[in-house]
């Protein structure tokens, strides 16, 4: 049986201060957000995007994993594209993770610069 070994950690790095976000609920959120600046229901939103209310209700609340093409529609529904909506979810992401991946960024810079 293969023996586990431990992957070395940089000496400045910092546990994260609370489990990090998940990328569903950061979507959903930036979904409804989104669709109330529209001043879209759930209901208009959904047609739109082929999909059940019930179903962009769950993906709102980061209840579900939807596909790229399920969020490739919903997106095009909002009038944003798949690109633009990734972005966001992405720059909040690094916002709400800043201090733990800052930590490991510093610690690759040094592990770079003493190679």
């Amino acid at each position: 049986m293969a023996e586990i070994v431990a992957f070395p950690r940089p000496s400045n790095h910092r546990p994260p201060s609370g489990p990090e976000p998940l990328w569903r609920h950061l979507l959903g959120d930036q979904l409804r957000r989104r669709r109330h600046g529209n001043e879209e229901t759930l209901s208009e939103t959904a047609t739109k995007a082929g999909v059940s209310p019930q179903y962009l209700s769950e993906v709102e609340r980061g209840l579900k994993e939807p596909s790229s093409e399920m969020i490739a529609a919903i997106a095009g529904a909002l009038d944003t594209t798949l690109i633009e909506l990734a972005s966001s979810v992405a720059d909040e992401l690094r916002t709400v993770s800043a201090p733990a991946s800052a930590a490991v960024s510093a610690g690759r810079g040094a592990l770079a610069l003493a190679a």
